[in-house]
C-alpha cells in the first residue's frame, strides 16, 4: 500500500511526489505522456520562453548591427535551427523530471489513470491494465487549450499554443485570436520572426486582467512594432482554403473585415483535464470542470487532493509547484502555509515583458481603498538607455491612509526578474515608506521600482 499516488507528472505532480518522498511517504506518480513534465515542460513554458529568447536575441543583432557592431549584411534565420535548439531545452528539461523522481526513489508508471474509488486507481498502459492502492491520491491532470465553440483545432491551418511552437516555417501571416499572456508572447516570437500578425481581442484592451496602464503601453509598443490590434472584437468565421485560412471577424466599429492568413491561432484559454479520470464516481465536486478545494488542496472526499490547472487557482506553474508542495505536506502531517494568492506573481514574457502581482488601481478602488500611486518610466532610467530598452515604466498601487502596498505592475524589459522585489515585500507586509529606504544599486532596471516608490510621495527624482 502506498501513502500517496499522484496523477498527472506536470509542474504540481512531479513537485508534489518529490516532497512527498522527501517526507519519507511511499509515493508514485503516474502519467500518459511518453515524458515527463507536463504541458509548461513539454508544450508550454518551456519552449514557449526558448522560442522568445531568440526572439529577442534576432532583434537585439539588429541592433548590433545597426550601431555598427557588426559590419555584416542582413541577418538571417535559420528556424530549423531555432526549433532544434528549443527541442533540445525541452528534452534536456524532462530529463531533468525524470532524474529528479529516480533520486528521491518515486515509483513511476505510464498510462492512462482513473480513480475508480477512494484509495484505488487503474492504470491502462500497453502493457496491459494495473490497479494500484493508495491512502492518498493527488489529481494533478492540468489543463488543454480551449478553442471557440465551433472552431476544430486541426494544428496545421487552425492552431492551437501546440502548432505554433511545431510549425516548420514562419508563417508569412499569422492571425492570433486572444490577447491574454499567450496571444501576446506568440505575437512577439512570430512578429520578430518576420510574421505579419494580426491581434484579435474581444475585450476593450490587451491583457485584460492587468493594470490599464499596463495594457496601454503593450498597445502602443506593439503598435509601433506593426502588429495588427483589434479589440472589441468579434470572430464571426474562419474557413481553410487553398491558400490559407480566410478570417471574418467584426471590428469594433461593427464592421465585418476579411482575412486571409497563412495560420490561426487560437489563444482562447484553456480547460481542465478533469472528464474521464472517474471524479464523477467518487461524487467529489466540481465547478465548470475545476475540482473545489480548501487552502490545504483537500477535495471533499477524503483522502482525494487536487492541484494545478485542475482546480480554480491562477493557471500557473509557479501556483501549481506551490499547491503540490502544500498537498504533501498535509498528506505527510504537516500544517503547510497556505497560498496568499493575492500575492502570487503573474509574469508574461513577451516582448516588452509584463509583471504584477497584487491588485490593480481598477481593483484597488473597487474594494474600497483610498488609493495613491506613484509611476516611473524605464525612459527616465540609465541602464535602460544604455540597453535601449527605455519602453515601459513600474507602477505602485498603495493605500493612502497606511503606505500599505496594495499591487505592483511592470512593463518593460526584464520586469520578470525584477517583479519578486515587490513579491517579498507584499509577504512581509512591506510599506512604501519601508521599502523607499533600501538603497537601489546604480546603473540597474531595479532603480525604476524605487523611483515608483518614490513617486507615491511625489519625490521622484529622476523624472
Amino acid at each position: 500500500m502506498l501513502d500517496i499516488v499522484i496523477i498527472g507528472a506536470g509542474p504540481g505532480g512531479y513537485v508534489a511526489a518529490i516532497r512527498a518522498a522527501q517526507l519519507g511517504l511511499k509515493t508514485a506518480i503516474v502519467d500518459r505522456d511518453s515524458r515527463f513534465g507536463g504541458t509548461c515542460t513539454l508544450r508550454g513554458c518551456i519552449p514557449t520562453k526558448a522560442l522568445l529568447r531568440d526572439a529577442h536575441l534576432f532583434q537585439e543583432m539588429k541592433k548590433a548591427v545597426q550601431q555598427g557592431l557588426f559590419k555584416t549584411g542582413e541577418i538571417q534565420l535559420d528556424f530549423s535551427k531555432i526549433q532544434g535548439r528549443k527541442d533540445d531545452v525541452v528534452s534536456k528539461s524532462s530529463k531533468g523530471v525524470d532524474y529528479l523522481l529516480k533520486k528521491n526513489k518515486v515509483t513511476v508508471m505510464r498510462g492512462d489513470a482513473k480513480v475508480i474509488s477512494p484509495g484505488k486507481i487503474q492504470v491502462k498502459s500497453d502493457s496491459g491494465t494495473a490497479e494500484v492502492e493508495a491512502s492518498n491520491i493527488v489529481i494533478a491532470t492540468g489543463s488543454e487549450a480551449r478553442s471557440l465553440p465551433g472552431y476544430d483545432l486541426d494544428e496545421q491551418h487552425i492552431i492551437s499554443n501546440v502548432g505554433a511552437l511545431n510549425m516548420l516555417a514562419i508563417p508569412e501571416s499569422l492571425l492570433i485570436v486572444g490577447a491574454g499572456a499567450v496571444g501576446v508572447e506568440f505575437a512577439s516570437i512570430y512578429q520578430a520572426f518576420g510574421s505579419k500578425v494580426t491581434l484579435l481581442e474581444v475585450a476593450p484592451e490587451l491583457m485584460p486582467l492587468e493594470d490599464a496602464e499596463v495594457s496601454k503601453e503593450l498597445r502602443r509598443v506593439l503598435t509601433r512594432k506593426g502588429i495588427e490590434i483589434h479589440t472589441k472584437a468579434k470572430l464571426e468565421s474562419a474557413k481553410n482554403t487553398a491558400t490559407g485560412v480566410e478570417v471574418v471577424f467584426q471590428t469594433e466599429r461593427g464592421e465585418a473585415k476579411k482575412l486571409l492568413v497563412e495560420k490561426l491561432l487560437m489563444a482562447t484559454g484553456r480547460s481542465p483535464n478533469t472528464a474521464s479520470i472517474g471524479l464523477e464516481n467518487l461524487g467529489v465536486e466540481t465547478d465548470r470542470g475545476f475540482i473545489k478545494v480548501n487552502s490545504f488542496m483537500q477535495t471533499n472526499v477524503a483522502g482525494i487532493y487536487a492541484i494545478g490547472d485542475v482546480v480554480p487557482t491562477p493557471l500557473l506553474a509557479h501556483v501549481a509547484f506551490q499547491e503540490g508542495v502544500i498537498a504533501s505536506e498535509k498528506i505527510a502531517g504537516h500544517t503547510p502555509v497556505p497560498i496568499n494568492y493575492l500575492q502570487v506573481p503573474n509574469c508574461t514574457y513577451s516582448d516588452p515583458q509584463i509583471a504584477s502581482v497584487g491588485l490593480t488601481e481598477a481593483k484597488a478602488v473597487a474594494a474600497g481603498y483610498k488609493v495613491k500611486t506613484g509611476k516611473f518610466p524605464f525612459m527616465a532610467v540609465g541602464k535602460a538607455r544604455i540597453a535601449e530598452a527605455t519602453d515601459g515604466f513600474v507602477k505602485i498601487v498603495a493605500d493612502e491612509k497606511y503606505g500599505e502596498i496594495l499591487g505592483v505592475h511592470m512593463i518593460g524589459e526584464g520586469v520578470t526578474e525584477n517583479i519578486h522585489e515587490a513579491v517579498v515585500a507584499m509577504g512581509l507586509d512591506g510599506t512604501v515608506a519601508d521599502l523607499v529606504h533600501a538603497v537601489h544599486a546604480h546603473p540597474t532596471m531595479a532603480e525604476g521600482m524605487h523611483e515608483a516608490l518614490e513617486g507615491v510621495f511625489g519625490a521622484a527624482i529622476h523624472l
